[in-house]
């Protein structure tokens, strides 16, 4: 058999092999559709995490469900899948860091009345103070003030499950007045010490804090 087609048949018949990859040539391609169910929780506890971590860094606007996916690894049609709209991304992501915050109630219930603008004062900058629950907090207020839809779904979290809990337990007029004027001062000190941070409040020991805004929350929770 002439040469020429024992080369070409030895050629088509052995393996083929492909040139050695150089690093950073290719990148893995991100997830597409629906993990399985095994991995469902966890993909969707990474998603929430980074949506939190998009919403503090970037804010409500500029934040977008594309990004979240990206960072997250996944399609973009799995966030949606799981969550929805990036309102109602967002709502899932400020529930999930707005849950300490509501065991604020039972600090109320957690002595006598004379000392309930100190115990939720307390309660709330602890919150506050803690890094782990800092940073989401971050993400709603920043978000917040700066977008409209974000704002109507802060107020909505706030309203039904925070504020109008502590009013079931104020047996006193206006209940619901007192407690968000209670919640003004509070989230308005913290926004001036932990977002604008705006000095000397932003350095002030906590207990000075404490001492000064917590007569006030008790003016407005129990004064007759």
């Amino acid at each position: 058999m002439p040469g020429g087609a024992r080369s070409a048949r030895d050629h088509s018949t052995s393996p083929r092999t492909e040139p050695d990859a150089e690093p950073g040539d290719a990148q893995p391609a991100r997830r597409r559709g629906r993990p399985p169910r095994a991995e469902s929780a966890d993909t969707r506890d990474r998603i929430l995490a980074v949506a939190r971590e998009e919403f503090s860094e970037r804010g409500y606007e500029k934040t977008s469900v594309r990004g979240i996916a990206k960072a997250a690894g996944v399609d973009s049609a799995l966030v949606h899948h799981y969550f929805g709209t990036k309102e109602q991304v967002f709502e899932a992501a400020i529930a999930v860091a707005f849950a300490p915050a509501l065991n604020a109630p039972e600090a109320l219930a957690a002595g006598p009345v004379d000392g309930v603008g100190e115990r939720l004062t307390r309660f709330v900058f602890g919150v506050w103070e803690n890094p782990t629950t800092r940073t989401p907090l971050l993400a709603i207020l920043r978000s917040a003030v700066s977008n409209d839809t974000a704002a109507a779904v802060f107020r909505r979290l706030v309203a039904s499950q925070l504020l109008r809990r502590i009013a079931a337990q104020l047996d006193l007029p206006d209940a619901e007045l007192r407690a968000e004027l209670a919640a003004a001062q509070l989230v308005g000190t913290a926004m001036m010490r932990y977002v604008v941070k705006l000095e000397p409040l932003a350095s002030a020991d906590l207990e000075q804090i404490i001492a000064r805004v917590a007569p006030v929350v008790q003016h407005h929770l129990t004064s007759t």
